[in-house]
């Protein structure tokens, strides 16, 4: 059989099965990779831990469906030749008088072992997670599922050891018998009591779990938010607990946009308001960050060598689309080189981050190359702003689409919609224009072929932009080549300037 010629040659797939306590989940990556890539992802709501607390068991008909469910997930792991699958069984498992009879039968159909996690471990795996999936995190996460929140604090790549608490929606639920009354009651003793919460005080509290996305997709909704990209959304903690008090409060089924949560989450989405409402009010967070990576993902992380683990994950994730999409993947390499160069003689100020975007740019600049010449930059924008990338935020995103689409389009933006520029600051939407011009002009001295930008440096030097042509490479300065390079130097208040050796 002919391989796929876009995927990247990891070996065999690899894959997680994640049985929660209202979900039961397939994720199959393409590799144990530092930017974990999905080709598969399905999930089903089985509910098998809608009545553990009041009878202790796992629901007969949940379990029917749950490993329904997991014969299916079993045949497509096959079919996709997964190398390597891991399963794991959270709450609903381990505390279910049946919970160890499921779990015999999940082994038997999944011809695997299948771990039954502790609290404490859960804990960990969803705070590595966050570190997988977030650029020098700093804060609380928080993982909220059909039987419980588990609590813990990164910093950076560093876990500290984290606690559960049994407020996940089922649980909830369940048994407080439905009434949402009783569970702002048992919620607050709860947190009142973890004193964890105190270190989340205007650092980032990072929300984790099904239930707490469809209230983040909910407020995306209505608010017209102009990418639609659950990771890396962030609400402002005021805001979100004034959204969690509405929600908790009415009828979901009179809120607006509503059809946006599936039906199935709708009945969990106030007990999910309500534990994110009083983490807030407790905690005192500085804002709210959505996070669509958690256990499985903290699974394969904590699989990684330490070496791995020390990459990039944004910069690791742009090197593989590089390799998947651009003519030449080393020119990226070269783009990288030039543009530090420039950069660094230009008088721009950068930071260590703006200047780490710039880099991820250049590696994505040339992604979009097989469409037709006028629809380029809109393609690569939109290819680029809604990417599966982790490791960057929204802002971020929206930068590195704006700079790949100027340096197709050209300076003009009347194509852009304005809602995507909101999003980018004054300042984010001067430097993609800046590094926009600096790859049009790149581009169109080195046709995308290596071995050229080495020897066609372009710095600032007394206030002149300088491009020269160096060992041979003088026919390639040409009128149009000076017009792309006078652009630039009007951008940044240069005399443009071509020499030739």
């Amino acid at each position: 059989m002919k391989a796929a010629q876009g995927r990247l040659d990891y070996g065999q797939p690899i894959a997680v099965i994640d049985i929660g306590s209202n979900s039961v989940r397939l994720v199959a990556y393409e590799g144990l990779t530092r930017s974990p890539t999905p080709i598969f992802n399905e999930k089903v709501l089985a509910g098998l831990g809608r009545e553990v607390h009041s009878t202790g068991l796992l629901a007969s008909d949940a379990v029917d469906k749950a490993l329904t469910a997991l014969k299916r997930f079993r045949m497509l792991c096959d079919r996709m030749q997964v190398g390597v699958l891991w399963v794991v069984a959270t709450a609903a498992c381990r505390e279910a008088k049946n919970g160890k009879a499921f779990v015999a039968a999940a082994e038997r159909i999944c011809r695997t072992k299948v771990e039954i996690v502790s609290g404490k471990r859960e804990a960990e795996l969803s705070a590595f997670g966050v570190v997988c999936g977030f650029h020098h995190p700093d804060g609380l996460v928080g993982d909220l599922g059909g039987g419980s929140l588990e609590l813990s604090e990164v910093s950076g790549n560093k876990v500290h050891a984290g606690i559960t608490l049994p407020l996940g929606g089922l649980a909830l639920q369940d048994v407080t018998a439905h009434s949402i009354k009783k569970a702002e009651k048992l919620v607050r003793k709860s947190l009142d009591n973890a004193k964890l919460l105190k270190a989340g005080a205007k650092r980032t509290f990072y929300a984790i779990g099904g239930t707490w996305r469809a209230l983040a997709r909910l407020h995306m909704w209505q608010t017209g938010y102009p990418l639609h990209v659950m990771h890396g959304y962030v609400v402002p903690a005021r805001e979100a607990y004034e959204f969690a008090g509405l929600v908790h409060r009415v009828n979901p089924e009179t809120l607006s946009q509503i059809e946006v949560v599936a039906d199935a989450r709708r009945p969990l989405l106030a007990y999910a308001a309500v534990v994110l409402e009083q983490l807030i009010d407790i905690a005192r967070p500085k804002e709210i960050v959505f996070s669509a990576l958690g256990v499985r993902e903290g699974l394969l992380y904590a699989m990684l060598s330490s070496e791995v683990r020390r990459q990039d994950s944004l910069l690791a994730a742009a090197q593989e689309l590089n390799l998947l999409r651009s003519r030449a993947p080393a020119h990226g390499d070269e783009l990288i080189a030039w543009t530090d160069r420039f950069m660094a003689s230009s008088g721009l100020a950068e930071t260590t981050e703006e200047r780490r975007l710039r880099h991820a740019a250049c590696l994505l600049a040339d992604i979009g190359w097989r469409a037709h010449p006028d629809y380029r930059g809109e393609q690569s924008l939109n290819i680029i702003a809604n990417a599966a990338f982790v490791g960057i935020d929204h802002p971020g995103r929206v930068y590195l689409a704006l700079a790949v689409f100027f340096r197709h389009v050209g300076l003009i933006d009347e194509e852009l919609s304005p809602r995507i520029r909101e999003l980018a600051s004054t300042r984010a939407l001067d430097r993609a224009r800046v590094l926009g011009a600096a790859l049009r002009v790149a581009y169109l001295v080195s046709a995308s072929t290596t071995g050229v930008l080495p020897k066609t440096p372009m710095v600032v030097e007394r206030g002149r932009l300088v491009l020269r042509f160096r060992n041979g490479f003088k026919d390639l300065a040409g009128e149009r080549v000076f017009v792309r390079l006078r652009q630039l130097a009007r951008l940044i208040g240069r005399e443009p300037v071509m020499e030739t050796e």
